[in-house]
């Protein structure tokens, strides 16, 4: 398992070794010493398993006002997903930046505290799993656009399927401060 470190500060691409015999294959997923050499000491309290229908499809960008801010290990165990993190944190050197990993058998996508996170199925069918630091709170539940032009995501596939939800949420505006860390 290596932790490479992507554009997003605390945002890293997680490559994962997969063994494999006649039998099938294996990947660990989560090794506390190896998040621990790159400064990462998460306490998983919830996991989540999502099944996206459509290549194109698009889910996001969700994040958890603080103090209900969560890191998020992102895995997908069938198919493969563009996933994609903006930094919203306020004061970052990467403020509103976006930095995307195509996961599949072969990595995940770790995903730290004030960033949205969404994602785009490359293939007709993708299972995420996602580990969360903290326990899913509605009330605190944001957004931001897929296509908002502060951010400026770059999508693959032109974007289909989106929720009600997630067409719904606001431009940023240059009010847009942040969220605190």
């Amino acid at each position: 398992m290596d932790l490479v470190e992507t554009e997003i500060a605390g945002a890293y691409e997680v490559r994962l070794d997969v063994r494999g015999d006649a039998r099938g294959r294996f990947r660990r997923t989560w090794c506390e010493s190896a998040f621990a050499q790159a400064g990462i000491a998460a306490d998983w309290v919830q996991m989540n398993h999502s099944v996206t229908i459509g290549r194109g499809t698009v889910r996001g960008l969700h994040f958890q006002h603080p103090p209900h801010a969560e890191d998020k290990l992102v895995s997908c165990t069938q198919g493969r997903a563009f996933d994609v993190c903006v930094d919203l944190r306020r004061g970052s050197p990467t403020f509103l930046r976006w930095a995307a990993v195509e996961i599949g058998e072969g990595a995940s996508f770790f995903i730290p505290k004030g960033c949205a996170h969404g994602f785009q199925a490359l293939e007709e069918e993708v299972h995420l799993v996602y580990l969360h630091s903290h326990d899913y709170t509605p009330a605190a539940e944001g957004g931001v656009r897929i296509d908002d032009p502060a951010v400026g995501i770059d999508w693959p596939l032109p974007p289909t399927n989106l929720s009600p939800r997630d067409q719904g949420f606001a431009l940023l505006t240059s009010r847009f401060e942040g969220l605190d860390p």
